[in-house]
Parts: structure tokens; C-alpha cells; sequence
């Protein structure tokens, strides 16, 4: 069986990469038991590092809606780079207050 892979940045989740599920409409606003995705971990942490929840609800509450957002294009464009197990931590929060 080939591994899963990460519908943001389209690359192969190995068994040992550090993984998530996403919520595509944050729990806090009404996503708890809706649809979920798979992503590397820090796939996950540069979406909540970039976008608010209120923002995924709103706005951003599909993959292809996330790889438009151009902060996160950017670094789908970066990542792409990266071996499939590739890990380091995320920066503190991107978006504007």
C-alpha cells in the first residue's frame, strides 16, 4: 500500500513523518464531526499560523481554497522542496490582529 498523501502540498505522507488531521471548518465554529483532511504536520501549523479559525470558516474551508490563499502558496512552493518526512517548527502566528 503506497502512503497517503497531503492534499496541500501534494506530496507522499510516510508512517514515520509527523502527521495531522485538519478539521476543514474549525471545531470552535461548528466543524466538530465534518469532513477532516491528512496533512504533515507542518502543513498544518503554517495554515493556523497563517489563517484565523474564524478565516477557515469563512473563507478557507476547502484544500483548493487553502493552496489560493498566497502565504500559503508561497510556502506550498517551499515545502514542495522538502523531503516527504520533513519537519521543523513553525514560526510563530503570521496573520494580522
Amino acid at each position: 500500500m503506497s502512503d497517503p498523501i497531503c492534499p496541500l502540498c501534494d506530496r507522499p505522507i510516510p508512517p514515520n513523518a509527523k502527521q495531522s488531521e485538519h478539521h476543514l471548518v474549525p471545531k470552535l465554529k461548528g466543524g466538530k464531526g465534518g469532513p477532516t483532511v491528512l496533512l504533515h504536520q507542518i502543513c498544518h501549523n503554517e495554515i493556523h499560523a497563517t489563517l484565523s479559525e474564524a478565516d477557515l470558516a469563512r473563507n478557507f474551508s476547502t484544500v483548493l481554497a487553502l493552496k489560493e490563499h498566497p502565504r500559503l502558496a508561497k510556502f506550498i512552493a517551499w515545502v514542495a522542496k522538502r523531503p516527504p518526512a520533513y519537519y521543523s517548527k513553525t514560526p510563530k502566528k503570521r496573520r494580522k490582529r
